[in-house]
């Protein structure tokens, strides 16, 4: 099929190209839908670029992919130091650096390929991003092509792509479906109306190329149809290689398909004279994915096992020694203990390469076979699906899993795991009681016994239970307001050493939190923007989504509430975060919706509370009740409000000096008679004390702008009230808006604001606040990733400011934006 409509792509591909062979490095995403030829372009680039070295690697989706494949496939050809630590099994890390380095030489432009990878695991993802932060120095060509289509906002590639977004070095090329005139070129001579055709197919390259090929008088309904059609004619030899084919992979090594079918070079001519195969190097591979799935689907149930079958044993008889691949087909043909063997090596290889999500499918199909294991086996088994789906917030499935380990375990009789004498198993028992103490707000004892812990880890050298425990008893000390930061960052450190990745994860968290909870908020960014990397780049979801959710906290603290909405439901739309990070994002999404009176604050705090007063944390049930009596005060229902705050006051006893502060202050707000509990955070005993304006004076300095005009609202004179309502007035806060009018009116004062500032309401473009300061930085020329680290806020985020500012100003680009605003008058100087 000729190669239309793609000059443009071509001649963009050639240009890259020229530039990384000068040493400027580039990275190309390409995307379109399945079918619209991704590969054809890159390999009509190869066809024009016969000079450069090209290396070939692919994802596939057939099986749960064993971690790293493309850079499997590519250092099969690279050889060298990469290969030869591919087969020693070296830790990923090492498998990166090597790669850069043999790519690295001057003189040469290498070409890398990754196809499809939409079906990456989390470990090549890494690789990418890994790629596309070193490779701008270096005469490397890196195209990645991946399916655009029904990609989630959430999956783990579209966020790789969001980062890979900032870098200098990355471009994208999109391949749209063809013209109404391309697909009538295609269809010329085949006696089909190209206007039915193009309306069939979309355009779809792949679908017309199948309609055409198909040779029916009637354009088929679907790709599928077509592709059955051609394979129809087949012969029975070739029908039954190209089943096996399909049952195999996108990618068919042709010595694998000769050992499964018995030898049969007639039939894969013919094959291959069909259209319906493509040679590549020693390999087959089917034109399009399509039409290994249409010929898959095809394939009774009843011979699909037989086939896996002989596909297993050909794999085994070769020396294959990727498990991933080798668990797929065992499951698949029915042999129980062979996928329990090979899918518990998988298992284990992929989370040794921080490929979580696919340790986890991995021991998920060991565990299908689990009855053929002894207890201990089983038992081992379960604990590592529980550990690896804890990564991904999946905690009730990883209790369920270490509850059934446990079982097991005393079955088996294993007094180690009962925990006797100074062993791993009691610095464990001791690390993991203490943090069960200090989730639960007993401190002291979570103290004490992450000392105990930490007593036996050290002269054992076990870093992993000693950087939790560390971890732990910093969080402890930093309640009960002691030194915690050097602790905390000695967890990290630690971690960092030896490459605990969840307690590498786990130190991020904490320090953000701990910060964000003495109100530090640049110090905390300073562990946000490296931790959600870390865990982004180790596929350890979990705490990603914790410090994302913790971060919603800053966000609404400092007044930036759009933000701070936009994040939850982003974090809710998701499905899966479990109950304890739906519970602190309900209470974020729900205090500010009934700051503004908008519909669906209730059922925020509803589900929030019946998941903090479940889990029994302190913490989380102080936040939610005073959540929930702010909420009653706003509507006037005044024992209601000081209800919610006697029952934060019941659990506010281990708290920090922040949180006891907040429960004195809404307890003395809603009219309650409890004196406060020990020493309170600064601002909060202003208040107590009578000094609003010393308070608010503080909260503005934290930049806490709705405390501060909470600590006025306290006030009675007229001065304290106006300025709490602007400061209302411009977070939209409309219900606090609302009750601060009356107390107004009810002081008899007059000559009150009934809308927005002035200024704002007069602003020539309706930009918000957010947006000025955006418009401000475009014009002093900063990039989307200098406009967020200045800002503290997402690229993602600025993205849509930016956006937002271009269609407000009325202009294409950010420097005609930089232009409008000088003319307008809107920023001092012109760009």
């Amino acid at each position: 099929m000729p190669l239309l409509e793609r000059d443009t792509q071509l001649a963009s591909l050639g240009e890259y190209a020229g530039e990384a062979r000068q040493g400027d490095g580039r990275l190309v995403l390409i995307a379109g839908e399945a079918g619209v030829g991704k590969s054809a372009l890159v390999e009509q680039l190869e066809r024009g670029l016969p000079e450069a070295t090209w290396y070939w690697g692919a994802c596939d989706g057939l099986f749960t992919p064993r971690p790293l494949g493309p850079l499997f496939d590519i250092a099969s050809k690279l050889g060298g130091e990469l290969l030869e630590l591919c087969r020693a099994d070296a830790p990923r890390e090492e498998l990166f650096s090597a790669l850069l380095r043999q790519v690295s030489a001057p003189g040469e432009l290498h070409v890398l390929v990754v196809e499809d990878i939409h079906w990456a695991d989390e470990a090549t993802v890494d690789l990418l991003r890994f790629l596309g932060r070193r490779i701008r120095d270096i005469p490397v060509l890196l195209l990645t092509t991946y399916r655009d289509e029904g990609l989630r906002v959430t999956d783990p590639l579209q966020i790789a792509l969001g980062d890979l977004a900032t870098q200098q070095c990355v471009r994208r090329i999109g391949l749209p479906p063809l013209t109404p005139g391309g697909v009538a070129v295609l269809a010329d001579g085949s006696g089909l109306d190209p206007a039915a055709l193009y309306r069939l197919t979309g355009g779809n390259p792949f679908y017309v190329s199948q309609a055409v090929q198909a040779g029916t008088s009637e354009v088929p309904e679907s790709a599928r149809d077509a592709v059955l059609a051609r394979a129809a004619r087949l012969g029975s030899d070739a029908r039954a290689v190209l089943d096996a084919g399909a049952l195999i992979g996108t990618r068919i090594d042709l010595a694998l398909l000769e050992s499964v079918t018995g030898g049969a070079a007639p039939a894969i001519d013919e094959l291959l004279a069909s259209g319906l195969l493509t040679v590549d190097g020693m390999a087959l591979q089917f034109r399009h994915e399509i039409a290994r799935l249409a010929v898959e689907g095809a394939v009774g149930a009843h011979r699909c096992s037989a086939i896996h079958a002989r596909i297993l044993a050909s794999l085994l008889a070769l020396g294959c020694d990727d498990d991933a691949q080798m668990a797929f087909h065992a499951e698949a043909a029915g042999d129980g203990p062979a996928a329990l063997r090979y899918a518990s090596a998988a298992a284990r290889r992929a989370a040794a390469l921080a490929s979580h999500h696919e340790a986890a499918a991995q021991f998920e199909r060991a565990l299908r076979f689990v009855h053929d294991a002894d207890p201990a086996t089983a038992a081992s088994l379960y604990d590592g699906f529980a550990y690896e789906v804890s990564l991904m917030d999946r905690w009730q499935e990883a209790a369920d899993a270490r509850g059934r380990a446990l079982t097991l375990w005393r079955e088996v009789g294993d007094r180690l795991r009962e925990a006797l004498g100074p062993t791993a198993e009691l610095a464990w028992a001791y690390a993991t009681l203490a943090s069960m103490w200090m989730m639960r707000g007993v401190n002291q004892d979570a103290i004490e016994l992450a000392r105990r812990a930490q007593a036996i880890a050290w002269p054992l050298g076990l870093t992993k239970v000693l950087s939790s425990a560390l971890n732990t008893e910093a969080c402890a000390i930093h309640v009960t307001g002691g030194g915690w930061a050097e602790t905390l960052h000695q967890s990290l450190d630690i971690a960092l050493a030896g490459r605990h990745e969840a307690e590498v994860a786990r130190a991020y968290v904490n320090l953000h939190a701990c910060y964000v909870a003495d109100r530090h908020w640049a110090t905390a960014q300073r562990y946000f923007t490296p931790g959600v990397a870390y865990c982004d780049d180790h596929d350890i979801t979990s705490y990603s989504i914790d410090l994302r959710s913790e971060r919603t906290s800053v966000l609404e603290r400092t007044g930036r509430w759009d933000e701070a909405v936009a994040v939850c439901h982003e974090l809710l739309r998701q499905g899966g975060p479990s109950p304890g990070i739906r519970l602190c994002t309900l209470d974020r999404l729900g205090t500010i919706l009934v700051r503004r009176g908008e519909p669906g604050a209730w059922e925020c705090l509803d589900e929030a509370i019946g998941y903090a007063d479940g889990a029994g944390d302190p913490q989380s049930i102080v936040a939610l009740r005073l959540a929930r009596a702010e909420a009653f005060w706003l509507e006037g229902k005044l024992a209601e409000a000081r209800r919610e705050a006697e029952l934060a006051d019941d659990v506010a006893d281990n708290c920090d000096r922040w949180e006891r502060g907040a429960v004195a202050v809404w307890l003395r707000r809603t009219g309650s008679a409890r004196p406060p509990r020990g020493e309170l955070a600064a601002p909060y005993q202003l208040q107590l004390d009578g000094d609003r304006s010393g308070a608010a004076r503080l909260w503005a300095e934290l930049g806490c702008p709705y405390e501060a005009a909470l600590a006025l609202l306290d006030a009675t004179d007229e001065a304290s009230l106006r300025k709490a309502l602007w400061t209302f007035i411009d977070l939209g806060a409309s219900a606090t808006v609302r009750l601060t009018r009356q107390k107004m009116r009810r002081l008899a004062i007059r000559s009150i604001p009934v809308g927005p500032r002035t200024a704002t309401r007069k602003h020539p473009l309706g930009l918000t606040r957010r947006e000025r300061e955006v418009l401000e930085l475009i014009c002093a020329r900063l990039t989307n990733a200098e406009i967020a680290q200045k800002l503290f806020i997402s690229v993602k985020t600025v993205d849509h400011h930016v956006s937002a500012v271009l269609a407000k100003l009325d202009t294409p680009t950010r420097r005609a934006a930089a232009a409008r605003a000088a003319k307008l008058g809107l920023i001092k100087t012109a760009p």
